[in-house]
């Protein structure tokens, strides 16, 4: 006699997350995939069939929930990445470099060009060119993020295309320093303290091209809250 198991709750991915803020937002019309599948059983979302009327989809109470925690724990990562940056930032310019934060960049590190938008991008303060050393500094405090960033070697390629070095900050706990290109120097965050994990690798002297020169003078370098007042 065969015993029946009991139906394990689905594993919710990312995708879920961005198929039931969906369906929040739009009439509810069911696709008829696997994901509605998995949040109906999730008892995420419902089924509605009003009487001679198209059957359709609804948020249950525990989708609402699960959304709230959801945007909670985003406000929180934001938090905490956007404090990070600000970290790797200040410490450059405690180095003598000025910093930028989301510069966009343009680089072709292969047969075609891509936009780049690193959370940090230094360069020392000098009046010559090949000595500039700009170097990006990308910043990750939630494992799934770093994950998502490996998986696109194309990405980091063009930080290297558009710098001499390409740094993975990460939060403590989130990765260990062999998971992260070797193309690429690692650094943790270790309390208040940025500790270097694995240096960069040094490149050739790196001249910015005219595109990042346009990008530079159209940006405003990062100052810190000690500098505003100073300003101020």
């Amino acid at each position: 006699m065969k015993s029946d198991k009991a139906i394990q709750p689905p594993t919710l991915k990312r995708i879920h997350m961005q198929r039931l803020r969906q369906m929040y937002r739009s009439a509810g019309w069911p696709s008829l995939d696997t994901i509605e599948i998995d949040l109906i059983a999730a008892r995420l979302l419902e089924r509605i069939t009003p009487e001679g009327k198209p059957e359709f989809l609804r948020v249950s109470d525990k989708g609402m929930q699960v959304m709230a925690q959801s945007v909670q724990n985003n406000r929180v990562a934001y938090d905490a990445h956007e404090a990070l940056v600000r970290k790797v930032a200040e410490q450059q310019m405690e180095q003598g470099r000025i910093a930028y934060l989301d510069l966009t960049l343009l680089s072709k590190p292969g047969e075609e060009w891509q936009h780049s938008k690193p959370d940090v991008s230094s360069i020392r303060k000098t009046t010559s060119e090949k000595y500039l050393e700009p170097i990006i500094h990308e910043v990750k405090v939630r494992r799934a993020d770093l994950l998502g960033d490996l998986k696109k070697p194309e990405k980091h390629q063009g930080y290297l295309a558009a710098a001499e070095q390409c740094v993975y900050v990460l939060a403590e706990g989130i990765a260990k320093p062999e998971e992260i290109p070797e193309c690429c120097g690692v650094m943790i965050e270790g309390g208040d303290k940025l500790v270097i994990a694995r240096a960069a690798p040094r490149a050739e002297p790196f001249g910015p091209g005219i595109s990042t020169w346009m990008s530079l003078a159209k940006a405003t370098p990062h100052r810190s809250e000690r500098s505003w007042a100073k300003m101020l």
